[in-house]
């Protein structure tokens, strides 16, 4: 298949999907062609199959902001024409799926027929596409693609309470990549961070406010309180300041550490003991994956599709959001020498259900599904 995808380019969870899904395509044989204002972060490799496509637009005095919509649905129709494009793949609604239908309705006219696909992923839907000015455009574009796909259970359950929604939604989950997160032999670098055996615990993220890392410095205080422990802290964002003043509150700024936007996370998580994810909103929970096939535990929210990955008891465990106290304990459970490496294989046991040799085919045949039906 001849595969356009446009994404986000970010370090967000979508835009990482999207490249790993993008990339895993053309290992498969088919050509895939990311169309986006910037290159993806996790586009970081050569293969003949795969091709990047720059949406540019220009600053002009009439606009207060560029019109990228139209620039992307510009971008969409010459890909689609020069390319040969078989189908459309969008990753997040706003603003791709309306740009995506847009392009469709221009290719009409010149006698190509281009079905598209959106993937839901969680903000486009839980936050952003519920806010009354973009309802009537989220809706008419979700209605309006060939195919829908959500990554989770809970997230397409939201998107039919909150939106008149009349066709299917397929469940695909989010995938991992085990040729990059497993577990990798960097004692090293644990005994760098923890020469005095300390337990190492993780949190990765974007450091917005949904994402609560202000609680994961205080289950951290409570847990240090109990057992020497090191916390690592990846990613950056507009929380960040915030959150150095309240680990100076804490007084733990000499066990915390801010290791900023890291492309080798799985180096990180190799030699993690703990990942903790207290987010308010996850639609599923891709850095808890990833940790997992790492062989790392989790202890979490209750949040969206989290529970889906996340097994409570098992693969670690699971709290109410905003409970810090009980994240607390049920980290310093799941810590405990007599229990930490039962824990850590069932995460890794947990993570395989989610190789990506197990869910990218089903994107595949879904591809299939709507090229042979025309709508799904």
């Amino acid at each position: 298949m001849n595969i356009g995808i446009v994404c986000y380019p970010t370090f967000g969870g979508s835009g990482v999907v999207a490249t790993e899904l993008g990339k895993a395509l053309g290992e498969h044989g088919h050509k895939v062609h990311f169309i986006t204002y910037a290159q993806p972060t996790r586009l970081d490799f050569f293969n003949e199959n795969v091709y990047y496509h720059e949406v540019t637009f220009e600053n002009y005095p009439l606009f207060k902001y560029p019109p990228y919509e139209m620039a992307l649905a510009s971008k969409i129709v010459d890909t689609a024409i020069h390319e040969k494009l078989d189908l459309l793949h969008v990753h997040y609604a706003i603003p791709h799926a309306s740009s995506a239908y847009m392009a469709q309705q221009i290719l009409k006219t010149r006698g190509i027929t281009m079905p598209f696909i959106t993937t839901l992923h969680g903000t486009d839907i839980t936050l952003v596409g519920k806010d009354e000015t973009y309802e009537p455009v989220v809706t008419f574009s979700i209605n309006a693609s060939s195919g829908v796909t959500a990554v989770s259970e809970n997230l397409k359950e939201r998107t039919l309470r909150h939106f008149d929604v009349n066709r299917q939604i397929r469940v695909i989950p989010n995938f991992v990549d085990f040729r990059r997160f497993s577990k990798q032999p960097k004692e090293h670098f644990k005994t760098a961070i923890c020469p005095n055996g300390e337990r190492l615990i993780v949190h990765t993220s974007n450091f917005r406010k949904v994402k609560r890392v202000d609680d994961v410095l205080k289950v951290f205080n409570l847990i240090a309180a109990k057992m020497p422990a090191k916390l690592l802290l990846v990613g950056d964002g507009p929380e960040r300041p915030h959150i150095e003043n309240l680990g100076r509150e804490l007084e733990i700024t000499e066990d915390v550490r801010f290791l900023g936007k890291l492309d080798a996370v799985e180096e990180v998580l190799s030699v993690a003991d703990l990942f903790i994810m207290p987010s308010e909103r996850e639609s599923f929970g891709l850095a808890a994956l990833e940790a997992m096939a790492c062989e790392v535990p989790v202890v979490s929210t209750n949040a969206g599709g989290i529970p889906e990955l996340n097994i409570h008891g098992e693969t670690g465990c699971i709290t109410e959001i905003g409970d810090v106290e009980a994240m607390a304990e049920h980290a310093l459970m799941v810590l405990d020498e007599q229990n930490l490496p039962r824990f850590k294989a069932a995460a890794l046991a947990r993570a395989k259900q989610f190789d990506q040799s197990v869910i990218v085919p089903q994107y595949e045949a879904f591809y299939r599904e709507v090229l042979e039906n025309g709508c799904v």
